[in-house]
């Protein structure tokens, strides 16, 4: 007998023609299953292995994709085990100081007759996209089918405001570059979004691939008419990966102009050490020729000597001075 556990259970629903029949318990799936027209969609969070077990008994899954729903940390994926499929998906979310990507994870398993989504981590509640469907009767008597669609393109549109606000933390760093409060201190922000980039990447790149194998005509768990909806999702995925790889060129650009904007004040620095050295060079030279203790010099004994000698250097000093800054070199 098998004993019910209410531990990650969120929702536990049977529809039929696209209308809500009620909720149900985990025992009584089989039972709801065998009225023609019916399927049942069951939502969990964070379940145990004991849940899981009740659910592979319920729905009869395969007991790898059931070690992945238990271990979690998949990449995103789609496994078809017979008559089921797998889907792994990564939800992205902003942590509260909007500094880091956060990745959840959703495991789907849709059959003919059930689709069942398990949330793992910080993973936006579903109950919208429920309510969604349940709204649109005609849509929902699809079937599961439309169902993964529905929680796919919620999904996926949850990238596009994280992509939106490290698309202006890339404007404020561009700013901050070419600005002259460029510090240290950005540095480690390009840093952090560099990495915040490559986490998106790891989990919208998969992501175009699973899309694709759901609208190709090899997957008969997706009807004809439920088809179109995937073409959307997957354009949608397209456009995100698209958007990450323009954020990526576009960092990468900021770097390689951090790094010649840093080489042009080393240069420009260099030219008015070089310049101030010549200037102060000619009467260390001169003092230098004088400060020698010989007793026969020119104009040694000369009344007039001393403030010529100093005047020469001025002038000289004064010109040199003149020419550096001429050449923009101070």
């Amino acid at each position: 007998m098998v004993i019910e556990s209410t531990n990650g259970v969120v929702a536990c629903v049977a529809y039929a023609e696209g209308r809500r029949l009620g909720d149900i318990s985990i025992p009584d799936i089989s039972e709801v299953l065998k009225r023609p027209g019916v399927f049942v969609w069951v939502g969990l969070h964070d379940p145990s292995p004991e849940l899981l077990e009740q659910i592979q008994h319920e729905f009869c899954l395969h007991d790898l994709a059931v070690e992945d729903a238990r271990l979690a940390h998949q990449r995103p994926k789609l496994e078809q085990y017979g008559d089921s499929i797998f889907v792994v998906l990564r939800p992205a979310i902003l942590s509260e100081d909007k500094e880091h990507v956060e990745l959840g994870e959703t495991h789907l398993f849709v059959g003919p007759r059930y689709i069942v989504s398990i949330r793992h981590g910080n993973t936006p509640s579903y109950a919208a996209v429920r309510m969604r469907c349940e709204s649109t009767p005609p849509a929902l008597a699809k079937g599961p089918g439309y169902v993964l669609y529905a929680l796919m393109d919620f999904i996926v549109d949850q990238y596009f405001p994280v992509l939106d606000t490290l698309g202006d933390q890339l404007e404020r760093l561009e700013d901050e570059i070419f600005s002259d409060e460029f510090d240290r201190h950005t540095v480690q922000q390009i840093y952090d979004l560099k990495r915040n980039l490559v986490e998106v990447k790891r989990a919208v790149s998969p992501l175009v691939d699973v899309c694709n194998r759901l609208v190709r005509f090899d997957m008969p768990l997706i009807p004809e008419a439920t088809r179109p909806y995937f073409r959307d999702v997957y354009d949608h995925a397209i456009r995100i990966n698209e958007q990450v790889d323009t954020l990526r060129e576009l960092l990468t650009s900021a770097l390689e102009a951090h790094l010649s904007l840093t080489a042009v004040a080393q240069n420009d620095a260099m030219k008015k050490l070089a310049g101030w050295a010549a200037i102060i060079g000619v009467p260390t030279m001169v003092a230098g020729v004088y400060g020698m203790n010989f007793k026969f010099m020119p104009e040694l004994e000369w009344r007039y000597g001393y403030p010529v000698v100093v005047t020469c250097m001025a002038a000289m000093c004064v010109y040199l001075y003149y020419r550096f800054k001429r050449s923009g070199w101070l």
